[in-house]
């Protein structure tokens, strides 16, 4: 029986330092040993050198031996000239070609066929065998030799392209994320500044540049001026600089195309830029058409231009590219859109405080005696849960809330005749069950808001006492809701430095001393311990310059516009 060949691997064909190509290398060096190992069956040996004359595959079989070092000649010099096939050794014996991946010869390959017959004396002749296969022509092997050479260029190709393909789904998937981000971090309540860094951090991390910026229309004293918003890496953002970008980005939108591109990589520039300039992308941020909005007339395709996004120097490759413009064009639009929505939820917010005061200042209306008694316990009970929260003892995000129920505490008194409530003098017991009824009446009303559901209780309890005497509904300590504690703390001071018409209002410290006599009776004592323990006078002084009126209600996403169409309603 014949003896198989031997088969020697010695590294991967595209571990040498003249080409590395992907993982399909080890594979193409199995098919290089298994060519092989067909040689070694038709009585001839097979090699491979790499680019550095390394040998990476010697298959041999039981005919004769290879002489390295020739073959290692052979290979030398089959790589140093031009494709195709290539016959070498002193009586060309050796066939040989050079193996590419791309336009790079990365290897040779060679079948060395033997110096002649074992019987003529030379250790390196092949052994006679019966077969006509020690005859088969050089052509035949040398057809076989170049199959081979293009079987590899072609797996390097493939190699190569799959490589790419890799890499472009990697990017887009990367791309993908970072518009998943932004939509996922668009939020109202979220600040233009935070979003819009989180933008150009989320894109740099993506896309090599040396600088990139945010710059939108804002106006500053009067005149309309580009101001950085965000920013990442090194880019000059002077007040020239960004007009002249400016300037020229909408020339270039006015012209049909979709940003402003511009470098000296295929062509000369088309401006001239600062010296540091090497590449710039710049893209719009489009605002939505109406007056006011911009610095510069809407085309009659186009809205309006709010800002621009501008990045400099692609540090990984020489240029932007369309890729670029349509991922920068994409992140620009979602940053315009957040813009967007923040301008017509400051616009809505305010609708929604002003609706709330215009309605309750309608209430105090019908007593003058309490007039912007609303918004002073608004304003009382704000300060007392942000003491609360900077304790631990309440949560950041309940001060809005707590502010809003303050503000609507009395808004059941729309349901209580207005004598009752302007009368001079002591109430008598039925005039007094018709006020103890507001706090319910008020109830009512916001209930029928599902957005308002947590400021209810507030609303509802405000008059209950800890100590269980209050109303409607007796309830005492704890079962009281935090918020109510807290408005009714904040209803009583005011209600106490307050003039009425049975009496006249007492100072701030008289005050506070009858609020700490009756803490764990009317008052939480907690609440009553901290309100009393803070700068009151600060908070008497604010109260009495009239400066409530201008201090902000925070955040108000959790409401909305049927919040403000019920109310107005």
């Amino acid at each position: 029986m014949e003896a198989m060949p031997k088969t020697t691997v010695e590294n991967s064909i595209c571990s040498g330092p003249a080409h590395q190509v992907g993982r399909g290398g080890a594979v193409q060096t199995a098919g290089l040993a298994e060519f092989g190992e067909r040689i070694n069956r038709i009585g001839f040996n097979f090699a491979v050198f790499d680019a550095a004359g390394e040998l990476v595959v010697l298959c041999e079989g039981d005919t004769f031996k290879s002489d390295a070092e020739t073959l290692k000649k052979a290979a030398v010099k089959a790589m140093k000239r031009d494709a195709g096939l290539h016959r070498l050794g002193t009586k060309r014996q050796i066939l040989a070609t050079g193996l590419k991946a791309g336009d790079e010869v990365v290897a040779a390959a060679l079948i060395d066929m033997g110096q002649g017959d074992e019987s003529d004396g030379k250790g390196a002749g092949r052994k006679k065998k019966a077969s006509c296969e020690r005859d088969l022509p050089a052509d035949i092997l040398g057809e076989m030799l170049i199959m081979l050479a293009e079987k590899f260029a072609a797996e390097s190709r493939a190699e190569r392209e799959t490589e790419m393909v890799g890499t472009e789904l990697a990017q887009v998937y990367e791309e993908l994320v970072l518009l998943y981000k932004l939509g996922a971090n668009m939020k109202v309540t979220e600040a233009d500044g935070d979003f819009l860094q989180m933008a150009c951090d989320s894109l740099t991390d993506i896309v090599s540049v040396e600088g990139i910026a945010i710059l939108l229309e804002r106006s500053v004293d009067g005149e309309e001026k580009l101001v950085l918003a965000a920013g990442s890496g090194i880019i000059d953002a002077d007040e020239y600089t960004t007009i002249m970008v400016r300037n020229r980005l909408i020339e270039q939108i006015e012209a049909g195309k979709e940003a402003l591109l511009d470098s000296e990589v295929d062509s000369p520039f088309k401006y001239r830029w600062p010296e540091n300039i090497r590449s710039i992308l710049a893209v719009p941020l489009f605002g939505k058409e109406k007056a006011g909005v911009g610095s510069e007339p809407a085309g009659r395709d186009r809205p309006p231009v709010i800002g621009q996004m501008v990045a400099i120097n692609r540090l990984d490759k020489p240029d932007f590219d369309s890729t670029d413009v349509k991922l920068f064009n994409s992140v620009a639009n979602g940053c315009a859109v957040f813009i967007e929505n923040g301008r017509l939820f400051s616009d809505l917010k305010e609708l929604f405080i002003g609706s709330l005061k215009a309605l309750t200042s309608s209430i105090d209306a019908k007593d003058p005696y309490t007039r912007g008694h609303s918004e002073r316990v608004a304003f009382i009970s704000r300060w007392i849960a942000e003491r609360l929260s900077e304790q631990g003892q309440l949560d950041a995000e309940q001060i809005p809330r707590i502010y809003l129920a303050g503000l609507l505490h009395d808004i059941g008194k729309v349901g209580v005749e207005e004598v009752v409530l302007r009368k001079k003098g002591k109430l008598n017991d039925a005039e007094f069950e018709q006020i103890k009824k507001h706090p319910a009446i008020g109830a009512g009303i916001l209930s029928g808001i599902k957005q308002m559901s947590d400021i209810v209780p507030g609303v509802l309890s405000h008059h209950e006492r800890v100590d269980g005497k209050g109303y409607p509904n007796g309830i005492s300590g704890e079962r009281i809701p935090l918020i109510a504690r807290i408005i009714g703390l904040a209803d009583s001071f005011d209600a106490m430095t307050s003039k009425r018409t049975y009496r006249d209002a007492m100072s701030a410290a008289d005050a506070l001393v009858e609020i700490e006599k009756c803490l764990g009776s009317q008052f939480d004592e907690q609440i009553g311990r901290i309100f009393l323990s803070g700068d009151v006078h600060r908070l008497w002084d604010v109260i009495q310059d009239g400066s409530v009126r201008v201090y902000g209600a925070g955040s108000f996403s959790e409401y909305g516009a049927e919040a403000v169409g019920v109310l107005v309603r």
